[in-house]
């Protein structure tokens, strides 16, 4: 349909708004995800790397840290 000229789309008022608070969310979200760093998931995956590379270095050891004189 031909609206003629100096006429735009015709907008939903609601569904803008919503869009805009969902822009907005999606914006600070990916904010606190560089704020605050890796996700919980990822922590305890590093964790559980960093304790392997412990235990790895530990073993290798010519003699256990509790014996020292």
């Amino acid at each position: 349909m031909n609206w003629g000229p100096g006429l735009g789309e015709i907008v939903n008022l609601r569904r803008a708004r919503k869009q805009r608070r969902r822009d907005q969310a999606d914006a600070t979200a990916t904010a606190n995800r560089l704020a605050h760093g890796l996700g919980k998931a990822a922590k305890r995956e590093a964790g559980a790397e960093r304790q392997r590379a412990e235990r790895a270095l530990e073993g290798h050891r010519r003699e256990p840290s509790g014996e020292e004189p």
